[in-house]
């Protein structure tokens, strides 16, 4: 089953949608005085999920019960919900046609203290049970939830096939009677990642050290000179992995790696604080783009799409860094990690 042409439109369409319906939720949450957002609600397997989060997701029933069409039934795959739940609700998941996957916030923590925007995510593709994974994903949509202090929000959606030229991006004026404005989508063309914004994520105490360790081999082997000062190479540790490929597709970024998942099967550890498939769901954009999203070893990405599968990417910019840091990675992985 192929999703294109008018019904790929459509269904990219009411994502944005869905995704304005929580962006206005959560901010009347605020202007409403909301100042519990960091309320823990519930521990899940994959996730801790907190007050911002159950607002969230409210939001996301109650927009697919008045404007999803039943024409279009879904396996709803969401941070936070039980598996195999489907829309029209009760639906058998054999009479469905597409999966949809969501995280209504990515990046909680930084929305829920303040500190940098968050993003709410979703990708659909067709139903072929649990054989449908990452690479099967057909439109995406992504959408900023900004922090009290912005009067902007972007948004990017695309369909596969569509390339750059259909990648839709907006930016939306959140002031009272603002308007939507077309937002260009430029990936950087730069060749190489000095003086630029590379980086290879490391949130957590846990792991740090082999990271950071693993950084700085791939800059030695890549850039580095005996005898001289490391390479200028810059790093962003965005939280939010919704929030990295939009650094990546605005141009801001050139290199993005998790390898977190590796890092921690390394050192042992059984650690649900890694990327998840609901996080990496909008990687079409970029690949629509003309970026690179891939695994460490240079292959599509294949994860099931499920709410705890772990996965392990690596996003490049363009096709011209993908091939000059491609092999250097993936041979530094298969020593380090």
């Amino acid at each position: 089953m192929t999703i294109s042409g008018q019904l790929g439109d459509r269904i990219r369409r009411r994502l944005c949608a869905l995704q304005d319906h929580i962006l206005d939720r959560l901010m009347e949450a605020r202007a409403a005085g909301a100042r519990d957002f960091a309320r823990i609600s519930a521990v899940t397997p994959s996730d801790i999920i907190y007050r911002v989060d159950r607002i969230s997701e409210q939001a996301v029933e109650s927009w697919l019960e008045r404007h999803w069409s039943a024409a279009w039934p879904v396996e709803i795959v969401m941070e936070g919900r039980e598996p195999g739940q489907t829309f029209p609700p009760g639906l058998p998941l054999n009479k469905t046609r597409y999966k949809l996957i969501l995280d209504p916030i990515d990046g909680t923590r930084n929305l829920m203290y303040d500190k940098r925007s968050a993003w709410t995510l979703a990708g659909l593709a067709p139903q072929r049970g649990g054989r449908t994974h990452l690479g099967d994903i057909a439109v995406a949509a992504m959408t900023e939830l900004p922090t009290s202090k912005q009067e902007r929000s972007d948004q990017f959606s695309a369909v596969r096939g569509c390339g750059r030229g259909g990648i839709v991006g907006e930016s939306i004026d959140l002031r009272p009677g603002g308007k939507r404005r077309r937002l260009p989508v430029r990936p950087s063309s730069a060749t190489d990642c000095l003086g630029g914004f590379a980086s290879i994520s490391r949130f957590f105490p846990d792991g740090k050290t082999l990271l950071a360790g693993f950084e700085e081999e791939l800059w030695r082997r890549l850039y580095g000179r005996a005898g001289q000062a490391a390479p200028a190479v810059f790093e962003d540790q965005y939280i939010s992995t919704g929030g990295q490929l939009h650094e990546l597709i605005a141009g801001h970024d050139r290199l993005i790696a998790d390898l977190r998942p590796l890092a921690f099967r390394r050192l042992g550890l059984a650690s649900p604080l890694v990327c998840h498939p609901y996080d990496i769901c909008t990687g079409l954009i970029l690949q629509e783009a003309g970026g690179r999203v891939e695994t460490p070893e240079g292959r599509r990405l294949s994860a099931p799409l499920d709410a705890i599968s772990p996965v392990a990417w690596v996003g490049y910019a363009n096709p011209v860094l993908a091939r000059k840091i491609r092999p250097v990675l993936r041979r530094l992985v298969r020593e380090m990690l």
